[in-house]
């Protein structure tokens, strides 16, 4: 099933995704919520309603129901407002590289277990424009990811039943200003300002159901789902970036294993993958210096278009826009020298 957020009538409405086509939840059946706040909520209730409406929507059973077309609606995150966000490593193929890139060995622990790091929760957003601020196009980048929310609350969740925790995929894009994030992660303390702008998640969750046939066995010594799921970036119609999501180390099983260790997760927290092999600018550029010192940089630009897809989960579409502003937090760094 295909969870979409999107604007009617103003408001944020919730709906399902069948051949092309959006129905809101609550026309499917009076039960079902119209936010995804609230049908993460009351996940054990709200989702086999959805599925069986899903049914009758596709056998022609409720063939007095009109569907609004998807291509024409104004797509929002599909989970707008997450009660948190956390984003893992997942993938040793762009650790193992950024590290190579720097001339430092690849970390040992990697291997002993999956991270994370929290970022901006209300700077989520779906679809569309991803304003920036003049020091954020200071090496700006994107980070080609997918993504699971909680449906149910949990705490100390062990991994081998952790999958019966998420709701559903959508791909994400951890937008990256790099000189920020460099400067102040030499203090050992972040990401954060290189991060907390903008993330964009969707263009649409999509439970696991509709995955089964995409599911293939995790990496030895792992436990938990994993999925054959090609992935790509395009910026400006160009390929820039190819992987997929089966080439995750850690799965998330394991890393909401770790999250949930003495905390409480809550339906509605979002859980980024991390960055696949060759998924950002960072490990691109990386590379492209190590085995060439002339070669060129590239970086996202205003009015580049940012295509993330992949398969099953759709396409997520951003555009860069440079925000009416030159204010700058570099500059107002203290005691340097002129």
């Amino acid at each position: 099933m295909k969870l979409v957020t999107y604007l009617k009538d103003e408001q944020e409405q919730l709906a399902i995704l069948v051949n092309g086509m959006l129905y809101d939840t609550d026309l499917l059946h009076p039960n079902l919520p119209i936010s995804m706040a609230m049908f993460l909520n009351f996940w054990e209730e709200s989702y086999p309603l959805a599925l069986a409406g899903e049914k009758r929507i596709l056998s022609g059973g409720i063939q007095q129901l009109h569907g609004v077309p998807f291509q024409s609606s104004e797509i929002l995150a599909p989970v707008p407002h997450p009660t948190s966000c956390r984003d893992g490593y997942a993938f040793r193929q762009h650790v193992a590289a950024a590290r190579r890139n720097r001339k430092v060995d690849m970390i040992e622990e990697f291997d002993q277990y999956p991270i994370f790091y929290f970022t901006n929760h209300n700077s989520i957003q779906g679809p569309g424009n991803i304003y920036c601020m003049p020091d954020h196009f200071d090496k700006l980048d994107f980070e080609l990811e997918a993504a699971v929310v909680i449906c149910q609350p949990g705490r100390n969740i062990p991994a081998d039943k952790a999958d019966a925790y998420i709701g559903g995929l959508m791909i994400m894009n951890d937008m990256s200003a790099r000189t920020l994030q460099m400067e102040e992660m030499k203090l050992n303390l972040g990401p954060a300002k290189g991060k907390d702008f903008a993330t964009a998640i969707g263009p649409m969750l999509v439970t696991l159901d509709e995955l089964v046939n995409l599911e293939i066995p995790p990496k030895t010594g792992h436990v938990g789902k994993s999925w054959n799921m090609p992935m790509t970036c395009r910026v400006n119609g160009i390929e820039v970036s190819r992987g997929n999501l089966g080439d995750m180390d850690w799965t998330f099983a394991e890393i909401i294993e770790r999250c949930s260790y003495g905390v409480n997760l809550l339906p509605g927290d979002v859980i980024g993958s991390g960055t696949v092999g060759t998924g950002c600018f960072l490990e691109l550029n990386g590379t492209g210096k190590f085995n060439n010192p002339d070669y060129k940089e590239q970086w996202l630009q205003p009015g580049d278009v940012v295509d993330m897809h992949i398969e099953g989960l759709g396409t997520l579409s951003n555009t860069i826009v440079k925000e009416d502003s030159d204010f700058s937090i570099l500059a107002l760094k203290k005691n340097v020298q002129g």
